[in-house]
């Protein structure tokens, strides 16, 4: 077996250089056997992102309240991202929660359609507006809707704790970190990263998962498609393709909001 120094020096230098966390994109652009090479050497995993144009989540209300799927998807979320668990109400924090159906339709309530609705769970999260209330009044930028595929994200780095988005948000998505959460945390997952007093938090569609080629934590756990993803933006989607043949609503779509979660009814 012939032995190509160059070659090996180049590829460990790299690997080296990987591990340290500088891009190899930057560094090998024109050399992607040296890349291959280097991703078997180092043994990080070649990844490969779920992109969009515009997520968006169809919740079907007959279906999540069947197999317990709302506690299912509220505890992968939670266990996910390192949610804490308290014993009270004030210091909750919550990215996806449970609410009973005219509390979060209390603009669809009329005595006809409580007699059907009124023990309907429904399934509650950050709704990732397309005109997001919450970003326009942070101050340093700490959340902000992305570009590319409009998820309304999150920098816990960069919250102050002055509150303003989550006075801003009319879907009360947001926490707000009362105590120091890490200790309430049953099982830390050290891949994602804990927040600390005084900082916001909410759900982010999974952007974490999404950038390694999975989906959101709770579409996983659902069980019969109780919980759809997909992008709003490509008609050949399932999440467009239930829309055009299920009637759906969304939480408060008059206030000019435009929520990107579905509830098919």
């Amino acid at each position: 077996m012939g032995f190509d120094r160059r070659k090996f020096l180049k590829t460990a230098g790299l690997a080296a250089l990987t591990v340290a966390g500088t891009p190899l994109k930057s560094l090998a652009q024109d050399d992607s056997t040296v890349i291959e090479a280097v991703t078997e050497v180092s043994g990080l995993p070649q990844e490969h992102p779920i992109t969009a144009k515009r997520w968006a989540m169809v919740i079907d209300l007959q279906k999540c309240a069947e197999h317990e799927n709302i506690k299912d998807c509220a505890r992968a979320c939670h266990e996910e991202h390192n949610v804490p668990h308290f014993d009270n109400t004030k210091d909750e924090i919550k990215w996806i929660w449970e609410e009973h159906f005219e509390h979060a339709f209390h603009e669809l309530e009329n005595e006809h359609l409580k007699e059907k609705f009124t023990h309907t769970p429904v399934l509650l999260l950050c709704n990732h507006c397309d005109n997001p209330p919450c970003t326009r009044v942070c101050p340093t930028g700490a959340t902000w809707k992305r570009d590319t595929d409009g998820i309304v994200m999150m920098d816990w780095h960069r919250c102050i704790g002055c509150r303003y988005c989550v006075a801003a948000c009319p879907y009360g998505s947001r926490s707000f970190n009362w105590r120091d959460p890490r200790p309430h945390i049953d099982k830390t997952r050290p891949e994602f990263p804990t927040r600390m007093r005084g900082v916001v938090e909410k759900c982010t569609f999974c952007e974490e998962r999404l950038a390694k080629g999975q989906i959101p934590a709770c579409v996983e756990a659902a069980k019969n498609d109780a919980l759809v993803f997909g992008d709003l933006e490509d008609p050949d989607s399932k999440v467009r393709q239930l829309l055009k043949d299920r009637f759906s609503i969304r939480r408060k779509s008059s206030l000019g909001t435009q929520p990107e979660v579905y509830y098919l009814v």
